[in-house]
């Protein structure tokens, strides 16, 4: 049986995520996928959507209602992969006690204003030149491992050079994983 992956988008959810059926496409045969538009876990609507109205109206509760809504829908410990703002959504629902195995998180916002970290295997990957990227000190406060790829700005998740890399990881600790629960049967 498949092992659950909660994905939750960026800021910007299905409206600019085409990249994101690339994770999907590439996960499904490993993983039983539930997917998370952001601005709909945050009860965003709208009508002018710009870059800036979009961020305040997530710093202004959007990120709150998200992690209550996401709280209520996911019960049980799953995987999780989160982008941007989705993940400090997911980062946030966990340190309020949401049930998690893992937490994948790619240019995170926001979780470097925090001083605690989830209590599950965290995985933080950032693109070298994002400006949201929490300083190494933080991460060392925190006892994280950061990776930080060269030449990457914030939506290096976007990239194919990026999925590919993010998806490799994944289904390598599905595949590592399974082989673990076989042992211990």
């Amino acid at each position: 049986m498949a092992e659950k992956l909660v994905v939750i988008s960026d800021m910007w959810g299905v409206k600019k995520g085409l990249w994101i059926t690339s994770y999907l496409g590439y996960l499904q045969q490993y993983y039983d996928i539930v997917f998370y538009d952001a601005q709909q876990l945050a009860n965003l609507d709208l009508t002018i959507k710009s870059e800036e109205n979009l961020h305040n109206a997530f710093v202004e509760g959007g990120i709150d209602t998200a992690v209550a809504h996401l709280m209520k829908k996911e019960t049980a410990a799953s995987h999780y992969l989160a982008f941007s703002t989705g993940g400090t959504i997911a980062w946030k629902a966990a340190l309020k006690g949401l049930p998690m195995k893992s937490l994948y998180t790619v240019s995170a916002t926001r979780v470097r204003l925090e001083n605690l970290k989830p209590d599950c295997k965290t995985t933080l990957v950032y693109g070298e030149n994002d400006r949201f990227r929490p300083e190494q000190a933080w991460s060392e406060k925190l006892d994280l491992e950061m990776e930080v790829v060269p030449n990457f700005g914030h939506e290096c998740y976007t990239d194919e050079k990026i999925i590919g890399k993010v998806c490799k990881d994944l289904l390598i600790a599905a595949t590592t994983e399974k082989k673990e629960t076989k042992k211990a049967v």
